[in-house]
């Protein structure tokens, strides 16, 4: 029955080898020996010539977010958490690793004899030992080891019947834990927590890219709206040139006074100023674009003109379904809300981890170990008497003792550790509780932080669809009352300063059309946050690192 059982453990232990171990493939060597990895480097900017047209960068809104999470290094940084956890991860698998100790040791020595016992008159003797210990922990609490020790013992007393002597000895200890640390659950708290905290990063990670890319678009927003308006301003520019061509010709045939040329000349003189502005406007947007996709760092495509190609105007307007749904979606779709629950998870397993704590330590232990014995076997007449016989010996004969199982010892023990006060672990239980009971604050707290948000962003995007439809109405009265008064003004029942002032007027109308209609992009990308579906609706998928 023993030896069955050593039989399986032995098996056991190979097969956990495989398991748990490289040992000895050829990567484990070339791991071991390997080089520290100093040489790390990032990848350069990429897919940019995927986007040049007759040397332009064109960009949609979808191409440009995918540059984004391609080039960006921001984005790139965050990605690196996620395999710092799964490192981590790794890392909580440790204490169940196998351990291999080998040893070897050598030792020859030459004493004077003090007396004749000692078989000799100058005793020299060599003494070599070596073997190995194989240990591990098991995630259901148990400990095992596994040890062998052989040894060669040459002497030339004339009292020694074995010379050399040669001795075999295989060990074999188990200890289970019964009370604390008892079972897979409580061993893989560890793991547990390290998957947790896996979870709760790439959650991190999904909130922080989310925030970058919504940084991203309105960067994106805001070089479009830049362009928009240098547009209207050089369209206003234009107006105002052939307004005062046509001043300085009535002038030239003596319609009007040299005074009244003044007004025309000084609106003409505002538009430059304004067209100026807005140009240095766009080059500072379009910059902050580029940075966004790594085009900066890229001396081809540094300074390419960039055409953004999304329109001002989406094709549609979002109707707003019910409140409380896009409220239940972002309370289902946010990931900070994700992270506080993995927390509460993380929670949940230090309490079981603490109270494990609290129980007391009993543990049953057992060992086993057979010996052999063998070497050359001098048959003496009496003690220390002429050799009859030489039996020859060595190392076979004491490995076959050793797996017959021929001199056993083995034993058991209990051994209970009773802490009478665990001021430490009644702390860490209190705690871990306290900690979960405001992690549950944290997630009421988020969750009506996030109701406020989306109601808010839903009544942004409501206002930005009435806000565009009544600037659609003053532009068009812009336009009509501008109509009327160059037409008084041809008819000379006005004066150019009405022109000039309606005309400003129709530029202010054109402006706030744009500035709407990127305000309501803007709400759809600000509802889309808050609801959390913004990479989503961009087709943004967070990939493996």
């Amino acid at each position: 029955m023993v030896k069955r059982l050593i039989t399986l453990i032995l098996v056991g232990v190979l097969s956990l080898t495989a398991q748990f171990s490289t040992f000895p493939s050829k990567s484990y060597f070339r791991q071991q020996w390997s080089k520290p990895p100093l040489n790390v480097e990032i990848e350069p900017v990429s897919h940019l010539r995927d986007f040049l047209y007759d040397s332009k960068i064109e960009l949609s809104l979808r191409a440009y977010l995918e540059l984004v999470m391609s080039n960006n290094p921001d984005v790139n940084l965050q990605k690196l958490a996620i395999i710092e956890q799964r490192n981590n991860i790794q890392r909580a698998y440790s204490p169940f690793d196998p351990n291999v100790i080998a040893d070897f040791r050598s030792n020859r020595s030459t004493t004077p004899s003090i007396d004749q016992l000692q078989g000799a008159d100058v005793r020299s003797r060599l003494n070599q030992t070596g073997g190995f210990t194989y240990s591990q922990s098991l995630d259901t609490g148990t400990d095992y080891t596994i040890g062998y020790t052989g040894g060669k013992f040459a002497d030339n007393s004339q009292f020694a019947n074995f010379n050399p002597s040669i001795t075999q000895s295989m060990q074999f200890t188990v200890s289970q834990n019964l009370l604390r640390g008892r079972g897979r659950y409580v061993q893989r708290i560890p793991i547990m927590v390290a998957q947790s905290r896996l979870a709760q990063t790439e959650e991190q990670v999904r909130e922080r890219i989310l925030t970058l890319i919504f940084q991203a678009e309105n960067a994106y927003w805001n070089a479009i709206n830049a362009r928009e308006r240098l547009k209207v301003e050089e369209n206003n520019l234009e107006i105002s040139r052939a307004f005062l061509e046509q001043e300085k010709l009535r002038l030239e045939l003596g319609a009007i006074s040299p005074l009244d040329i003044f007004q025309p000349e000084q609106n003409f003189a505002n538009a430059q100023v304004r067209v100026t502005q807005e140009r240095y406007r766009l080059q500072q947007f379009e910059d902050a674009v580029r940075r966004w996709i790594g085009a900066d760092l890229n001396p081809d495509f540094r300074h390419h003109p960039l055409e953004l190609t999304e329109p001002v105007e989406p094709r549609f307007y979002m109707e707003i379904p019910d409140p409380e749904e896009v409220v239940a979606r972002a309370l289902g779709n946010r990931p900070e809300l994700a992270q506080t629950r993995r927390a509460l998870e993380i929670d949940d397993l230090n309490i079981k981890g603490f109270t494990n704590d609290i129980r007391p330590d009993l543990s049953i232990n057992a060992n086993y170990s057979s010996q052999g014995r063998s070497g050359n076997f001098f048959d003496r007449r009496g003690l220390g008497g002429t050799i009859a016989e030489v039996i020859p010996g060595g190392f076979p004969q004491a490995i076959d003792q050793l797996f017959q199982f021929r001199y056993p010892t083995y034993g058991f023990g209990l051994v209970l550790q009773l802490p009478l006060r665990n001021r430490r672990a009644a702390a860490d239980l209190a705690n871990a509780a306290i900690q979960k009971k405001r992690n549950l604050y944290n997630l009421r707290s988020d969750e009506q932080t996030v109701r406020l948000e989306v109601l808010q962003a839903i009544s942004g995007v409501e206002l930005s669809k009435a806000a565009v439809n009544q600037a659609k109405i003053a532009l068009g009265f812009a336009q009509k009352r501008l109509d009327a008064e160059q037409k008084k003004y041809d008819l000379g029942v006005n004066t150019a300063f009405f022109v000039l002032q309606a005309q400003n007027d129709l530029v202010d109308a054109q402006a706030q059309v744009l500035a709407q209609a990127i305000a309501y992009r803007r709400s759809l990308l600000t509802l889309l946050q808050s609801t959390g579906e913004l990479l989503g609706a961009r087709s943004i998928a967070l990939g493996s690192p």
